[in-house]
């Protein structure tokens, strides 16, 4: 039996229950994730993967709101696992992977994000902090462990010229980097969350980045925030 066949979900959730897909070449380490994050009343696995063919199937079947995704599997390439985040975000724009791995090399970071990642935390994190990063990416917002987020600031380097912001959209763009939802940051700003989804949208467009954590990181770069 492959790693995709072996965890499906068998009883039906509630409608609020994150359902999360584990990718990673070691079964001993998708089984023990699997104990902790079934102990939460709002997470499920609904499949696991060992490769990338088994990745796509297994994501493709059970259609999961995020993928834990290591990005070494097997003995291929230290790009595959970017490769296969990229190709999932690609065949699932809704889908949020938060990237567990024990690799916290600085281009890989950013490369991740690059990739469609939403966030990035290492193998050594505390229960705490991955339930933490899984929730908020599941919210569409970024999450970063200190190694992943020291390794950002590590990598930036001299852009182009910056893009032009309006002043209510370098607020919410200060808001985003605290790593608050739209929600919230209509809250802070007096301004309805469908006004903030179109700031949101705007500074998107305007950074030519696909994804909250790429904004918050691009804007970074350039000194924004």
């Amino acid at each position: 039996m492959t790693a995709e066949q072996g965890t499906e979900a068998h009883t039906e959730a509630p409608a609020n229950t994150l359902r999360i897909v584990l990718v990673d070449d070691h079964a001993i380490v998708r089984h023990g994730l699997k104990s902790i994050l079934e102990r939460e009343s709002d997470l499920e696995v609904v499949g696991e993967a060992s490769t990338v063919a088994e990745a796509e199937a297994v994501v493709d079947r059970t259609r999961p709101s995020i993928v834990l995704l290591d990005l070494k599997l097997s003995t291929g390439a230290d790009t595959e696992g970017l490769e296969l985040c990229a190709e999932l975000t690609r065949r699932h724009p809704k889908l949020a992977v938060l990237v567990l791995t024990t690799f916290v090399d600085d281009s890989l970071v950013v490369a991740a994000i690059q990739h469609g990642a939403r966030g990035y935390v290492v193998k050594d994190v505390d229960t705490t902090e991955l339930l933490r990063s899984i929730r908020a990416v599941a919210r569409d917002e970024s999450a970063f462990d200190s190694h992943a987020s020291a390794a950002m600031v590590r990598s930036m380097r001299v852009q182009p010229e910056q893009p032009r912001f309006t002043e209510r959209e370098l607020k919410v763009l200060q808001l985003l980097a605290r790593g608050l939802s739209n929600r919230d940051i209509g809250t802070q700003l007096y301004i309805s969350e469908t006004t903030v989804k179109f700031h949101v949208r705007n500074i998107m467009r305007k950074m030519d980045a696909s994804t909250r954590a790429e904004v918050v990181y691009e804007a970074s770069k350039l000194g924004v925030i």
